[in-house]
């Protein structure tokens, strides 16, 4: 059966201290909870960054220090930076973290490959500056955590691969349960599903109530999964338990478990999407 990958995206730009204290905002908080949850088998995390004041920021410099504390302690673990276009709108700002070498540089960068709109905000990602920060990655070494929203943004993806911007493996995060793109529906899955590039991995995240749904389907399924804070600060559906990473990822770990499907490591991860070795 086929290993499972765990995404944790442990932080996001909206969950607030005010919303759940569960989230962690500085990067000393960001580290302890991503390194609590590798001992339950997460393979990659998907870091955004916060300042002093807990607002996010597209800063090199705090990134830096999230993931030389998870180095020090891990350093097999895929590291995944955010390029997001939901708060910083020039490319300046959003490569910014693009520009880390050494043993901080980032395994993968988030990219969005179109603009959308949540329920409060949007993210705006024209054509030009997601070419632009796929090029950038490219030139730099970093791989492509490509995020899927809807239908559409598949038809992008092959457009980058038919201008050699983005190479095999690809890795595709599709997000389900957004108020203005692709709803948590099985026929809306299948059809992204069947659209993806050859030589493509998937990993499925539900946002907000449905999390755990669509997570559960895509182990079912064998696909990977993003969980964590970022989607969904809620334990259960009713609203009545707020989650912490790590409980969100249990439960995951104990459906795969009921299923007999093992749990990719960070090293099995890096094979199979090709990645450079961990140091």
């Amino acid at each position: 059966m086929k290993r499972l990958i765990i995404n944790l995206s442990p932080t996001g730009m909206v969950p607030t201290k005010k919303m759940t204290p569960h989230v962690p905002e500085s990067p000393a908080e960001i580290i302890k909870d991503v390194l609590k949850c590798t001992t339950l088998g997460v393979s990659m995390a998907h870091l955004h960054a916060r300042d002093a004041n807990g607002a996010p920021t597209y800063k090199k410099e705090i990134y830096n220090e999230i993931i030389t504390g998870i180095k020090e302690k891990n350093k097999d673990l895929v590291v995944v930076v955010s390029t997001s276009g939901r708060t910083f709108t020039e490319f300046w700002q959003r490569s910014d973290v693009l520009d880390l070498e050494g043993e901080v540089k980032p395994d993968m960068a988030s990219l969005t490959l179109s603009s959308l709109n949540f329920i409060k905000t949007a993210s705006m990602n024209s054509p030009d500056m997601v070419i632009k920060l796929a090029e950038k990655m490219q030139g730099n070494g970093i791989k492509p955590e490509l995020e899927v929203f809807d239908f559409g943004m598949v038809n992008f993806a092959h457009y980058l691969i038919k201008k050699e911007i983005i190479q095999p493996p690809y890795y595709f995060n599709i997000l389900l349960g957004n108020i203005a793109t692709a709803q948590a529906k099985l026929l809306q899955l299948g059809l992204i599903i069947s659209e993806l590039p050859e030589n493509s991995v998937w990993s499925i995240a539900g946002i907000g109530e449905c999390q755990c749904r669509m997570n559960a389907i895509s182990i079912l399924e064998g696909g990977g999964v993003r969980v964590g804070l970022e989607d969904n600060i809620w334990y259960d559906e009713e609203r009545t338990t707020l989650a912490t990473n790590y409980a969100l990822v249990e439960r995951l770990v104990k459906i795969a478990t009921a299923i007999g499907r093992p749990i990719a490591t960070p090293l099995e991860v890096r094979e199979l999407l090709k990645l450079r070795p961990p140091g």
